[in-house]
């Protein structure tokens, strides 16, 4: 009756000590990405879903010139390709909102001008999305 005791105590503790592992494993897994849970991403990520577009030069609408440039980032790499495929219309886009401002508006309203590019963008997309704008280059003469 003692061996069958023992062995009962035995198995239970085995048991309680592989559920408490496999209770703390599940939570390390679940926890261990919890910044892609998030929606945050790395910074590495950023940058290989994102396109560095071109110096553009053009004039502004009240004959200032200015020489800019953005990293537009975007949620997948298969919206970058998108992108990178509609650069003819993503250059078309920058142009025109530039055109549009005048330097005074430029000087102070680039976060607006991001907003609007990244807007205007994001109607063309079909694959995935533009979640943000930076101006990285600009010169205003």
């Amino acid at each position: 009756m003692e061996v069958k005791s023992s062995l009962f105590k035995t198995v239970m503790i085995i048991m309680g000590t592989i559920t408490i592992l496999g209770v703390a494993a599940l939570i390390f897994v679940l926890n261990l990405d919890s910044s892609e849970a998030d929606g945050e991403r790395s910074i590495d990520e950023i940058r290989e879903a994102s396109l560095l577009t071109e110096e553009i030069t053009t004039d502004l609408k009240d004959g200032h010139f200015v020489r800019i440039s953005f990293r537009i980032v975007t949620d997948s790499k298969s919206a970058l390709e998108e992108l990178e495929k509609r650069d003819f219309q993503m250059k078309n886009i920058l142009i025109k909102e530039l055109a549009a401002m005048e330097g005074e508006a430029f000087q102070g309203g680039l976060s607006e001008l991001e907003k609007v590019i990244k807007l205007k963008l994001n109607e063309l997309m079909n694959e995935g999305q533009i979640t943000e704008v930076y101006t990285v280059d600009k010169v205003l003469q």
